[in-house]
């Protein structure tokens, strides 16, 4: 199972929001490629970059931020945030992003995703980000009408393979992992799934590892690590071991 670090960057820093709420923001680092350089060396695999201006405009704004993180970091980036075309798609990937997460993207214009599966494969992601399992878009500052399993479903029927399953009302709360929806959606969908919202602690990793075989491939860490609650080069080694 792999440990993701998230790096959600705002204004150019480092930032944690707690329920998704840009006026509940917490400034971490005035330097995101450290905090990339920090995590890497502390033994991630694969980094998880939030554009959180972008989610707001809708188009990427902190490019440059992110170039800086691929240059310096020799492990693999994923980025969402705010990236609804296909042109946006392309960019992002021409500039040494590996995978690009679709969040709003799926609801709004269903067609790009199928379009982006077709050309870019598992390098697409779909985000879904929900709470009490309806899917809000937009920042989550608006509610899509739909179900997140239901989402879900659809979207492997256009082509996705890989879900992030985010729970708006942990994320950042340090209230714990939604373990039993991130499993369920995993089963009902048949696709892989990465865990987000709310990890807290080791226990954490070591139930959502419980249902690897369910087709949950991994979880973003946050405000877990920044704050010390979690240490990081520990969950890794949770998550790793056979």
């Amino acid at each position: 199972m792999v440990i993701f670090p998230a790096i959600d960057i705002r204004g150019g820093n480092c930032v944690r929001l707690v329920n998704g709420d840009f006026n509940k923001e917490t400034v971490f680092s005035n330097n995101p490629t450290e905090m990339a350089l920090k995590w890497q060396g502390q033994g991630a695999h694969f980094l998880h970059v939030v554009d959180l201006d972008g989610a707001r405009a809708g188009h990427s704004v902190n490019l440059e931020a992110v170039k800086s993180i691929i240059a310096a970091v020799d492990i693999p980036v994923e980025l969402g945030g705010g990236i609804r075309t296909m042109e946006n798609i392309e960019e992002v990937l021409n500039l040494g992003v590996e995978r690009v997460v679709l969040g709003s993207a799926a609801i709004k214009n269903p067609e790009i995703v199928k379009k982006a599966c077709e050309e870019y494969g598992d390098r697409i992601v779909v985000g879904i980000d929900a709470k009490d399992g309806i899917v809000a878009v937009e920042g989550w500052g608006e509610t899509g009408n739909v179900d997140a399993i239901t989402l879900a479903k659809q979207m492997g029927d256009a082509g996705a393979v890989n879900i992030i399953y985010t729970d708006i009302a942990r994320d950042g709360t340090l209230a714990g992992l939604n373990v039993e929806a991130t499993a369920r959606l995993a089963k009902e969908t048949g696709l892989y799934v990465v865990a987000s919202g709310g990890v807290k602690s080791l226990d954490d990793i070591r139930a959502l590892k419980a249902h690897e075989k369910d087709g949950v491939e991994g979880v973003i860490v946050g405000r877990s690590i920044y704050t010390g609650a979690l240490d990081l080069a520990a969950a890794i080694e949770l998550a790793e071991a056979d």
